[in-house]
């Protein structure tokens, strides 16, 4: 057996070498089941334990193998095989069957397809010894492994090139650009088929390789982008180390200088010249010039600067970001008769420098630009930018309001001529003499319906009317004394009823529409001619305000409610102008304890007017208290009623009236003989648990009411009351046929007098009291009423 085994593995020795030998020793490690022992004989003895009779390791086959024949892998053998032909070997697995076949009498395993260790690298197999007499296993079943030997097939390969990358120009010798990694799908671990070094094909000698890591470096110094921006490299990966027979892939890396500030800007030429006619706008540009620089991007970037203080101050330049020309524009107007040509130093400088480039110089350049100022036939120039003129109001039509002036500013000096910009939505006021540029008015104004007019006036020249200029001219109205003075007479004034004699009952104020000036002070009176007011009175407080005050106390609203009080203001104008106007005072009973006058009923009705939250909340309370009266309804007629109600019992009826009687005296509210006839009583007594059939119902209304008359029963007047309530109070005592309860007995009977006599006011209208009470208006507000009523009779009196 072991022979064989050794055959097969020196069928390995030609490719492999050791390989077979190392094989050898570790069949005899996995599977201990052998020994190999030398005999006297110097012939190998094997031992071997019974449990383990497998022969094996694990097996290699080569990859890629196109031979005609199927590829020898190796043998399998058990001890238990005596060579006769008894065992049957069983192979299972991955691949069995299909790419791996056996020979189940010899054990020999070939490999039937060409296999590729980068799609599979290896495969599981069962193998399994049956006896075919029993045909039962010999042994255990068993697994192992068939490996894929690698060999150099797969070229090294760059997934994700080609590449694209960047490298500031100018940049020193071994600068890092970029770094490239390629992959190798053979064995790293096998031989050097995975092993790749890199090198350059095409880009030298401007860039290098490392061999090892694929780091790509530069190799030149001073690689300038302005003359050359763009490199294609080639980068090449090879297996086997490099070695000849290896296997290569490679990839382009596109390389781009990227912009530094190495190159100042430079003027294409040192003079120029531009000619601007003197009509140009201020703050128009001009003219332009350009300074050139080779780089980009912010690095080229300019600035312009007129270095001269008599350019600068005339001109200013600024930068155009698209197109970096440098804008020159007009800083004040040009004037061709003052002069007529300017010079500008203008210099271009870098914004963005690099320090590492200062070594080359000023990254700066000059050049002067000559300006001609060319000749224009210019519209007038007034002598203002603008006008300010004052008129007084009501002056009278072609009153003159004021002049402008403007000239021609050309060297013929044409005559200018002048007009009023009309507008169809406004009213003319003014008008202007078209050579002298007088401006007059055209109608009377009026200070207090527009104080302010602004025109516009339009000068032409007479040898050319489309050249024109305008210029605004603001009229101010002047105030004179013109309007009166006026009370505002719209508001009521409230007296209260409670007002004392001099006390102020309202401050009056005048207002005036002319100006501060003429209306600054007022003075009130009443007017004249008319007799004295016997009620107010008024006082000039000198403040331009007037106080009205009562010159007697109280007012009665019943007596009269509305006041007319003529007024006379006047102001301190030239001239003295007055009005009068005439005052309504209200008479109102005023609450007290408050500063503001208001009347009951108004601020009955501001009160009244409540808001949502209020209305919400006086509904819900209402609501509550309709279902408070409806459970309290509901719950009395639930209530058990006895079990027999006597309408005809006195004792169980109550009389209630709400006017108050005579006493005793009076007869005609109750008629009480049933009180004072208790024989009469006897005779209708009845028991009250039991309905009675025979009375009639007019006369259980009687009894219950009370009206029983003289002639329906046979009443002893004469009985003593008090002797009647005993004994029905000794009858109630005894009879058993009343309910258990206790019953109220109710006589109204007043007796025949009182010692005391009456307390009722009915009688105490003819008392008359001699006490001032005045004073109770002192008292505060609780009084107020009583002071009311008690001072109204006191001056009732008086005037009785």
């Amino acid at each position: 057996n072991i022979v064989e085994l050794w055959e097969f593995h020196c069928s390995f020795w030609n490719p492999f070498g050791i390989l077979g030998i190392w094989l050898l020793f570790a069949v005899m490690k996995v599977n201990p089941s052998y020994c190999l022992c030398p005999t006297k004989d110097g012939e190998t003895e094997v031992h071997h334990r019974p449990k383990r009779g497998w022969i094996w390791n694990q097996f290699f086959v080569l990859e890629e193998h196109i031979g005609p024949d199927a590829q020898y892998v190796g043998k399998l053998h058990s001890n238990s095989d005596k060579g006769d032909g008894s065992v049957r070997y069983i192979l299972s697995g991955e691949g069995a069957g299909s790419i791996f076949i056996i020979n189940e009498v010899t054990g020999d395993i070939h490999a039937t397809k060409s296999l590729d260790r980068e799609k599979k690298s290896h495969y599981v197999l069962h193998a399994q010894a049956i006896d075919l007499n029993t045909n039962k296993p010999l042994e255990p079943e068993s697994e192992f492994i068939i490996k894929v030997q690698d060999i150099n097939d797969n070229a090294p390969k760059f997934p994700d090139g080609p590449f694209v990358t960047t490298v500031p120009e100018m940049a020193e010798v071994g600068t890092s650009v970029f770094q490239v990694t390629a992959t190798d799908a053979d064995d790293p671990t096998y031989g050097n088929s995975a092993r790749v070094v890199y090198s350059v094909l095409h880009g030298q000698p401007y860039f290098s390789v490392d061999p090892k890591t694929g780091i790509i470096r530069t190799a030149l110094t001073d690689m300038d982008r302005e003359a050359r921006e763009h490199y294609s490299v080639v980068i090449q990966a090879k297996d086997m180390a490099g070695q000849v027979g290896g296997l290569s892939g490679s990839t382009t890396v596109n390389i781009t200088l990227t912009d530094v500030n190495d190159n100042p800007p430079k003027f294409p030429q040192k003079n120029y010249q531009v000619f601007v006619p003197e009509s140009a706008q201020v703050g128009k540009p001009v003219g332009k010039i350009k300074a050139n620089d080779d780089d980009i991007g912010i690095n080229a970037e300019i600035k312009y600067s007129i270095l001269n203080p008599e350019g600068a101050g005339m001109f200013s330049i600024s930068t155009d970001k698209d197109t970096r020309e440098g804008v020159i524009m007009l800083r004040k107007p040009l004037n061709y008769e003052k002069k007529k040509q300017y010079s500008l130093h203008i210099s271009a400088e870098n914004t963005h420098l690099d320090p590492r480039f200062s070594y080359l110089g000023s990254f700066k350049d000059d050049a002067t630009l000559k300006i001609t100022v060319g000749d224009v036939d210019e519209p007038p120039v007034f002598s203002m930018d603008y006008y300010i003129m004052e008129v007084y109001e009501n002056a009278k039509v072609g009153t003159e309001v004021g002049a402008v002036t403007a000239r021609d500013p050309d060297s013929k000096n044409s005559p200018v001529r002048y007009f009023i910009e009309r507008r169809e939505d406004k009213e003319v006021y003014f008008d202007i003499e078209s050579i002298s540029g007088v401006i007059r008015t055209t109608q009377l104004l009026d200070r207090e319906d527009t104080p302010w007019h602004n025109i516009t006036v339009m000068a032409t020249e007479e040898d050319n009317p489309s050249l024109q200029s305008h210029v605004p001219v603001t009229v101010q109205v002047l105030d004179v004394n013109d309007n009166p003075p006026m009370i505002n007479t719209e508001d009521e004034i409230i007296i209260c009823e409670s007002t004392r004699a001099g006390q102020v009952i309202q401050t009056i104020t005048a207002v005036d529409k002319d100006d501060f000036a003429n209306g600054k002070g007022f003075s009130f009176s009443f007017p004249g001619g008319v007799p004295a007011n016997p009620n107010f009175t008024i006082k000039d407080n000198e403040d331009s305000t007037a106080s009205i005050i009562a010159r007697r106390r109280r007012f009665h609203r019943l007596t009269q409610e509305l006041y007319e009080l003529p007024v006379v203001v006047w102001d301190d104008g030239e001239p003295v102008l007055s009005s009068t106007s005439t005052l309504t005072l209200r008479v109102c009973s005023c609450q007290r304890g408050t500063r503001v006058k208001i009347c009951q009923g108004e601020a009955f009705l501001s009160s009244a007017v409540l808001s949502t939250g209020a209305l919400i909340a006086i509904l819900l309370c209402v609501l509550i208290l309709l279902a408070i009266v409806i459970l309290f309804i509901t719950l009395r007629r639930s209530k058990k009623e006895p079990l027999i109600i006597s309408e005809e019992d006195i004792r169980e009826n109550v009389v209630t009236y709400d006017d108050e009687g005579g006493g005793e005296e009076d007869t005609e509210a109750f008629d009480i003989i049933a009180l004072r006839n208790p024989a009469a009583a006897e005779e209708l007594k009845f028991r009250r648990d039991v309905r009675p059939e025979c009375i009639r119902p007019w006369s259980s209304r009687r009894l219950a009411r009370g009206r029983l008359s003289p002639s329906s029963l046979d009443i002893d007047e004469e009985m003593e009351v008090g002797e009647f309530i005993k004994q029905r109070v000794a009858e109630a005592d005894q009879d058993t046929s009343v309910p258990p309860y206790d019953s109220l007995q109710t006589y109204a009977y007043e007796g025949q007098g009182s010692p005391a006599g009456s307390i009722s006011s009915l009688g105490s209208a003819g008392a008359h009291s001699n006490l001032d009470y005045n004073s109770l208006d002192d008292w505060g507000p609780k009084f107020e009423k009583i002071a009311e009523l008690y001072g109204e009779e006191n001056d009732f009196e008086k005037k009785i």
